[in-house]
């Protein structure tokens, strides 16, 4: 099984996010996203800057795609949406059905979670319009997954999401700055002020949700490090970990050293949970709300 770093989906400075991706080069990552996936108004990093950064990050070893925005609002950002399909040095993850038509019977290209593939004739349908991995989407089960890669087209790959605060949905209403009592147009990129999101709390004080810019996210952290031995047992090809400000070289080297049997898998998740902006979860997985926290079960092979 290989291991993929998602496309982040904060706004940090452009000094930030070369140095992030600096570190990444040296990590045990094997896939790695690139690009704005969320918010069009942030442009600390250009199109351009994610093109020369996928170049030095190939040349480090590593496979490299291209992330579309979820959410296209504008002609600007068909423009860019454009642009990404077009591009032929690099393979595209396709975000929304509008990504997927550019780039259909053009290119193979992944399916992102957000296209919501939760059933085997969708994914055949996927996999005759050019698709060579897809996402399964955060909210299905490990048994519904289990049902789709019985059936799944040869030749065609499976990623999860094994590590990150849940993107949940995504609005034309931008939440941080209508916290900040802002317009859209006129957000003073208060995101940037979050590098992990903003962290919602219910009247009880429990974390609830976080608001990062237009899209919604989990407050705790989905982690299903120690799922990887049930995830290999269903024929999972990719485990995707999103980005977040800290630490993330090292979560890497954790979750490559239970892939590979290097690290003991309870003791590299119990250095993993102290590393978590939040508490974990892994509800989804286990056909539970996702803010359940479930022990792992022994893999049926």
């Amino acid at each position: 099984m290989k291991l993929a770093l998602g496309p982040i989906l904060y706004y940090w400075p452009r000094r930030d996010v070369l140095a992030f991706y600096e570190a990444v080069a040296a990590s045990p990552v094997d896939i790695v996203y690139l690009g704005e996936a969320v918010c069009s108004r942030r442009h600390e990093v250009r199109l351009a800057d994610w093109f020369d950064m996928a170049t030095v990050l190939r040349e480090a070893g590593k496979e490299v795609v291209l992330s579309t925005q979820v959410l296209i609002e504008s002609g600007a950002d068909v423009t860019v949406l454009h642009k990404i399909t077009a591009n032929a040095q690099f393979k595209v993850e396709a975000n929304d059905m509008g990504a997927v038509h550019c780039l259909a019977g053009k290119a193979p290209f992944v399916a992102g979670p957000h296209l919501n593939i939760y059933n085997l004739p969708t994914l055949q349908c996927m996999a005759g319009l050019g698709v060579q991995r897809w996402v399964m989407p955060l909210e299905m089960s490990a048994a519904d997954l289990a049902v789709i890669q019985a059936g799944r087209p040869a030749g065609l790959q499976t990623e999860v999401f094994a590590y990150g605060r849940m993107p949940l949905a995504f609005s034309a209403r931008c939440f941080t700055a209508r916290h900040c009592n802002l317009p859209k147009d006129d957000c003073q990129f208060k995101c940037m002020e979050h590098p992990d999101g903003l962290l919602m709390r219910t009247q009880e004080d429990e974390a609830f949700l976080v608001l990062n810019g237009i899209q919604t996210q989990s407050a705790r952290v989905h982690n299903l490090l120690p799922e990887l031995p049930a995830m290999q047992a269903l024929g999972v090809d990719v485990a995707r970990i999103s980005p977040q400000a800290q630490h993330m070289v090292r979560i890497l080297e954790l979750f490559k050293g239970a892939l590979t049997g290097q690290l003991d898998a309870a003791t590299a998740n119990a250095e993993l949970t102290a590393l978590m902006p939040d508490q974990p979860c892994n509800g989804y997985w286990h056909g539970q709300p996702g803010l359940v926290l479930r022990r792992a079960a022994a893999p049926a092979l």
